[in-house]
């Protein structure tokens, strides 16, 4: 039996009333002014993309002035953006200053790019000298300077990318730090710091190519580059031998199935331990010469010991020792 019609009505508006009752206490709903940010659960809280930090049960916004680094300028292509940029260039640890000071224009002109008057000329030329000499405060920063200026000397000779300089002159600026310096050559402890550098980079450069573009000789720089490594605790690896697989291929004018096969060559030998006590470059120069005769690309010994700055007498024991475990025979 059901009940009538005016008591089924009744019973549905006592359910809507309570359901208002009940979501005028709904949590959700509660003042934000009433909540305190330092009684939310940091799990709760989420960081938007505009840099803003929200509860995500109540909807507040605990942080909302957040700082923009960036500059108050639109630019749309490079041009735009380095004619409205008003920053200095970076600093750098290849300078001595970290290239923080100024420098006084050489071009005698003016702000119209006008030529300024003789009087004015000879007036700029001696504020230029002035301002280079101001540039250094003692000693310490003259022989700084002039360590820094050989160390971008020597890398520019060898060709080495801009981070080998960063890394050598922060090794050389610690080493100075560390009262390395005394009792030893400011040149030969740029060579060594930048020496240091290339290992450190991965950059393959023997002894020998830095010795060539050095004040110093190879034994003064393989003697300050054991020491400063040794003080400084650098962690230098081993120089693999195929890292110069490359480069003397190119010197030499090898194609690609040479170097294919001079790194398979030395991979294979160095897993028999015939790499170990032996010359990483001399090494890697016997691999080449045996591939170029294993692939119809000959190279005299002569040409390939040129390249490599090894002797003829290295290349042929390194190449028998190499055959002899890959069981080529001549």
């Amino acid at each position: 039996m059901t009940r009538p019609t005016r008591q089924r009505d009744h019973d549905r508006q006592r359910v809507r009333d309570e359901d208002v009752d009940e979501s005028e206490t709904d949590p959700e709903e509660v003042d934000p002014e009433d909540l305190d940010p330092e009684d939310f659960d940091p799990e709760d809280l989420t960081r938007t993309a505009d840099g803003e930090l929200i509860h995500e049960e109540t909807g507040l916004i605990v942080e909302e002035e957040q700082i923009d680094p960036g500059p108050e300028w639109r630019a749309f292509n490079h041009s735009e953006r380095q004619e409205k940029s008003r920053v200095g260039a970076p600093t750098t640890k290849t300078m001595h200053d970290k290239g923080l000071t100024t420098t006084i224009d050489w071009k005698d002109k003016d702000a119209y790019g006008r030529s300024i008057s003789s009087k004015k000329r000879s007036q700029m030329h001696r504020l230029r000298k002035w301002q280079e000499r101001i540039r250094t405060k003692d000693a310490g920063e003259r022989n700084l300077q002039f360590a820094l200026s050989e160390i971008d000397r020597m890398a520019s000779a060898l060709g080495v990318p801009r981070s080998v300089r960063e890394v050598a002159s922060v090794i050389y600026r610690r080493a100075l730090n560390e009262d390395l310096i005394r009792g030893r050559s400011i040149e030969g402890v740029s060579t060594a710091a930048l020496y240091a550098a290339c290992r450190k980079e991965g950059i393959p450069r023997s002894l020998e190519e830095i010795s060539d573009v050095s004040r110093v000789d190879r034994k003064e720089i393989g003697r300050t580059y054991r020491y400063i490594s040794q003080e400084l605790g650098l962690e230098m690896r081993p120089v693999d031998p195929k890292k110069y697989v490359p480069r003397f291929s190119s010197e030499l004018e090898l194609s690609e199935e040479v170097q294919s096969k001079a790194n398979e060559i030395i991979e294979t030998t160095a897993e028999q331990g015939l790499l170990s006590g032996k010359s990483p470059t001399g090494f890697a120069a016997a691999a080449i010469y045996a591939a170029s005769l294993l692939c119809n690309e000959k190279k005299t010994q002569r040409e390939v010991a040129d390249v490599a700055q090894v002797t003829e007498v290295t290349i042929r024991n390194r190449y028998q020792e190499q055959i002899e475990a890959m069981g080529i025979h001549n």
